[in-house]
């Protein structure tokens, strides 16, 4: 299970809403090679050695490389290499020039703490990441994803109203309709749920023309399938996800497939030709896509959520999850029955 990481993930994609420049790469030659080659770590997919090259590089350059900073901070992250990641926003802070900066500075500070009390379950990280959050939010009031983060900081620690609070003020700085909005609407009515391991929020369109985003979908069971047509075991594994959609049909539950293809008749066709009838969406491939958000590496991947929205299992390759949907429906069933009055 890696639901850890998937807060990590979102804020990661998340650009934040401060006007930035691309930061600036080391300075001595010395550590250019190092970036260099960290990079090139990165393209390989070795990110514990990439983080390793990114911190020597930052060494290099006397602590003044921001674009290794930010490299640190994410990667970090990542493999939870949680010192690594909060000496690089700290230093980020010592750096900081500009309310924005400044703002930015802090902010990444509390996600790196925010995160790490995810991990090890501690009031003291909660409380340390709120007080980030201040920090950056006295540089920039109108920081939005400061005051979302706040919000879920606030969560963790009980402090109900005053996530709430937050939770409102980011609310009314994001445009109607966009998926992190309706995600914070339902933390001010449910603020249990800022402490749950939620799916990432998103919206997209399905192949048949539907709109549709996570939290549309509250109330459903949902089986979310990534997968690809030039995969083998995902080909293998499709006949199962037929199986489920059909046994499952008319139930409160919604099985999503979501193509990595970049063939997109390729994969229309598919489609048609093996009578997939469920959702289907066909992944970008961009930063913010649903893939990166729910940090899928391998395929198929698939994972379950429950109607409120609450990841449940997650499994790379196929895997007999029936009896678990079975109990997800059961529930979501008891959800849907109308409440009887007190008598």
């Amino acid at each position: 299970m890696r639901y850890s990481r998937l807060l990590v993930l979102f804020f990661i994609s998340a650009a934040p809403s401060l006007a930035q420049l691309p930061p600036a790469g080391p300075a001595s030659e010395k550590a250019q090679k190092s970036y260099k080659k960290a990079l090139e770590e990165v393209r390989q997919h070795r990110q514990d050695l990439a983080l390793d090259e990114f911190k020597k590089a930052d060494k290099q350059d006397e602590g003044r490389c921001l674009a290794c900073q930010k490299k640190m901070i994410q990667y970090g992250l990542e493999l939870h290499e949680w010192k690594t990641a909060l000496a690089a926003a700290e230093e980020m802070v010592a750096e900081a020039q500009g309310d924005e900066s400044v703002a930015l500075a802090h902010f990444e500070v509390g996600i790196v703490l925010l995160n790490e009390g995810r991990d090890k379950h501690k009031d003291e990280l909660w409380a340390r990441a709120h007080d980030e959050f201040t920090r950056s939010l006295a540089a920039f009031r109108d920081f939005p994803e400061a005051l979302l983060a706040d919000g879920q900081a606030l969560a963790q620690l009980k402090q109900d109203a005053g996530a709430k609070a937050q939770f409102e003020k980011y609310v009314q700085l994001k445009p109607v309709g966009e998926p992190e909005r309706q995600r914070a609407l339902r933390y001010i009515t449910e603020p249990e749920l800022a402490r749950a391991r939620m799916a990432p929020p998103f919206a997209i369109d399905t192949l048949d023309g539907q709109h549709i985003s996570m939290d549309d979908l509250a109330g459903k069971v949902v089986l979310l399938d990534f997968w690809a047509t030039w995969c083998g075991p995902c080909r293998a594994a499709m006949p199962h996800i037929r199986e489920i959609a059909k046994k499952f049909q008319g139930q409160p539950l919604i099985v999503l497939s979501v193509s990595l293809d970049s063939d997109e008749q390729k994969w229309k066709e598919f489609i048609s030709k093996n009578g997939m009838t469920w959702l289907h969406y066909r992944d970008a491939g961009s930063a913010g896509s649903i893939a990166n958000l729910f940090g899928v590496k391998a395929i198929p991947h698939t994972f379950t959520i429950d109607a409120d929205g609450v990841l449940q299992d997650e499994h790379i390759g196929d895997a007999s999850i029936e009896g678990k949907l079975k109990k997800l429906v059961a529930r979501a069933r008891e959800l849907e029955a109308p409440q009887k009055p007190p008598e």
